[in-house]
Order: structure tokens, then sequence, then C-alpha cells
């Protein structure tokens, strides 16, 4: 299913983009050495439910994982990389961890992930990943727009993750959202310009490339949910939910100007 917004969907997709990404800002600045996974789920749930939102993970149940989801956010260390179900783990320095949330709010999703450091620790290796996942993402931004097709925003995310030296998975990637979480067009993170669904205003999008240091081979961790590296390299998973206009693309998934400062 492909869902194509009116005017009114698209400013409510726009409070919600907005919801998410000050929940992810607010979960970044407490995640500091010490901090439980378990809390910084805590958290997200009743910033939530304060909005009186909905989260879009806690029922979740696709053929890929192992029953519901049963929390409010993804959270992803280390060499975990997508899905990452909370745990009773304390966050220790120099930790990366991916935080990766999808929100409903008045009938409409945005989904949005960010990766960082925690602590103080130098880790050069990992900002650079982090980074890579950035700048791929602002590329297959810069992509979108009406006339696009999906391959130009897959060359676009790949041309950079591959120009920085990281390995493609195609399992996994980008979506169109609407009125729920994962519908069409997939948007895998490596293609062929000009190819597949041509774009057009009122069509949302959560871009999200994501990679692995040295390996394209995920492996499912015991809880049945979290996906990890073959290898057991680090991860860095970058994400925004976009909306086509009659301009190019608009990012939905910005923060309020109080927590600007903390985006990534």
């Amino acid at each position: 299913m492909i869902e194509i917004l009116n005017a009114s969907g698209l400013a409510r997709a726009q409070t919600t983009g907005t919801l998410v990404a000050d929940i992810l800002q607010t979960m970044k600045r407490r995640a500091t050495v010490g901090t439980n996974l378990l809390e910084i789920d805590q958290w997200t749930k009743e910033m939530i439910l304060e909005a009186r939102a909905t989260s879009c993970y806690v029922g979740y149940e696709p053929s890929f994982g192992r029953g519901p989801f049963g929390h409010y956010i993804c959270t992803s260390v280390n060499d975990a990389v997508l899905h990452g179900r909370p745990h009773d783990y304390t966050l220790g320095d120099g930790d990366l961890l991916t935080l990766d949330l999808a929100v409903s709010l008045n009938g409409v999703v945005a989904d949005s992930a960010i990766s960082f450091l925690v602590g103080e620790s130098a880790q050069p290796e990992s900002e650079a990943m982090i980074d890579a996942t950035e700048r791929a993402l602002a590329a297959g931004i810069a992509a979108a727009g009406p006339g696009a097709r999906i391959g130009d925003l897959s060359h676009a995310i790949g041309a950079v993750l591959s120009e920085a030296g990281y390995p493609i998975n195609t399992e996994f990637g980008g979506h169109g959202l609407g009125s729920t979480m994962h519908q069409d067009p997939h948007i895998v993170n490596t293609g062929r310009p000009g190819r597949g669904y041509r774009l057009q205003p009122g069509l949302l999008l959560a871009l999200e490339p994501w990679i692995m240091a040295d390996t394209d081979e995920l492996v499912t961790a015991e809880d049945g949910w979290t996906l990890k590296s073959a290898t057991g390299c680090r991860t860095a998973h970058s994400e925004h939910t976009i909306a086509i206009t009659e301009e190019g693309a608009d990012i939905l998934t910005l923060p309020t100007s109080s927590l600007a400062g903390s985006e990534v």
C-alpha cells in the first residue's frame, strides 16, 4: 500500500515528526554513562503517553520477530544495528548507541533514528561511521522530489556509503509510511538511478542508511529481535521521515528549537 496525504495529513505528519525528534533528542541527552536501556524505554513511554500518541512498537509482531516487540523504542548498542530490544544493560563510556523511534499521532506515523557515542571516550572509527550514515541520509534527501524515482534515492545513499568503504546490506532499508509504520515503496540503501516508483507530492518516506564496519551480514540475537553484525563489529544508523512536496522534500523529524542544538 502507498498512501498519498493531503494538506491536512501533511500538517499532522509534521506534528508527529516533531514529537519523534524531540523524544529522540531528549533521550540522547539522558543517555549518559550509567543509564540503563530500560530507563530510556520508560522515559520514552512517558513522553509518548503525555503527548497522547501511540507507540508503533509495543504490539509490533512481524514475521521476522519473535512475538510482540513489547517496548517503546529500539535501543541498539555497539554491534547491534536494528530492532534493538531494550534490556537490562547499563551504558558505559564509549558505547555507540542507536535510538530508533516510530510514533503515531492523530492518525499519522513518523519514524527516525540517531546514532551517537556515550560519554567522553574518543572513538574515531565509530564517529566516522556515524558521519557516513548522516551524509548518506542527506544525499538521499537531496535526491528526493516530485518526479524522482526510488532508485535515485537508493543510488545517492549507496554512493556515499560505498565511497566511505562500508559494505551495504539490502535486506532492510527505508520505506513508505502514513497511517501505518511500514508501507511501500521499499528503499534499499544502494541501487540504480532512474528505476522504481516515481515520487509524487503527499508521499511520506522514511530514509534510513545503516552500516556495519566490516560486514554486510546480520545475525539475530537470542531475544529474537535485535539484529547484530555477524562479526561483532560496530554499527551506525541514521533516519529521517520526509514529505515529498511540489518543490522537493521536507524533513519532518527535526526537533523544536529548544532541542535543535542536540540534533545530529
